[in-house]
């Protein structure tokens, strides 16, 4: 099985640190096919970002899925584009944070998110509750450090994790954490062990459950919304410089 992992974002740190995750947890004999935005920013930290984000990332799946991928892990918390994802690719799609919730909510009655910066939570709150996991999710927290900051000191970040985690256990009542971040999956099992709370990492859940959906052959319906996008003139892929070759004349 190939499972193909995109880092939406450009940063090659992260990109690898998301592989070193995803193949420690990939089961035998499933091949990790690891991508990143090239031309994305080096990190995705509010809504630009995330839109700047998705056109590269979609030509990566697209290639993944000609080089034979059994399904997609979209590496980004914001889970940016997966609906553009779904049309563009026949196999799965399967994004962090709605794979998290979906383990939060089998493993817990109630849960908390611990993101990096708080321009992040309105948009993590948004997704929580289109997954319909609203009222379950007490809170969305942040650390107040930026993403590449995490990756840069691991060690801050993982001090600063430990202590957002037991004040959502004492004050949000929260019986699981998930971690908002792909930066942060390498620090899920240390969190654990030294908080005593249940740390879910997206990483881990999104590529288990690409395993398990690819493994029964399930792809993507293409009767409704996830259609395959029209082609139309200016459509997916079009050069811009075919559009400023057409103004200048």
């Amino acid at each position: 099985m190939r499972i193909h992992v995109v880092n939406p974002n450009s940063s090659m740190g992260m990109t690898q640190q998301i592989g070193r995750v995803a193949r420690q947890v990939a089961s035998t004999g499933t091949t990790i096919d690891l991508t990143r935005g090239v031309a994305a920013p080096a990190s995705i930290e509010g809504y630009t970002d995330e839109a700047l984000c998705v056109p590269p990332m979609l030509e990566q799946i697209r290639a993944a899925e000609a080089r034979g991928a059994d399904a997609h892990v979209i590496a980004c918390f914001d889970d940016p584009g997966i609906g553009a994802a779904r049309e563009v690719a026949v196999k799965p799609v399967i994004g962090i944070c709605e794979a998290s919730v979906r383990v939060a909510l089998l493993l817990s009655s109630r849960f908390s998110v611990v993101t990096t910066l708080p321009r992040s939570i309105p948009i993590i709150e948004d997704l929580v509750d289109g997954y319909g996991a609203g009222r379950r999710c007490r809170n969305v927290r942040a650390i107040n450090l930026p993403v590449l900051a995490v990756e840069e000191d691991q060690s801050a970040a993982n001090t600063l994790l430990a202590a957002e985690i037991m004040a959502a256990k004492r004050e949000d009542r929260a019986e699981a954490i998930i971690l908002g971040c792909a930066g942060m999956s390498e620090l899920c099992n240390s969190l654990t062990a030294t908080t005593g709370v249940l740390v879910i990492d997206g990483v881990t859940a999104a590529v288990r459950l690409a395993e398990a959906v690819a493994g029964t052959g399930y792809v993507t319906s293409k009767l409704g919304g996830y259609a395959a996008p029209l082609e139309k003139a200016g459509g997916f892929g079009r050069d811009a410089s075919d559009e400023l070759r057409a103004l200048s004349n």
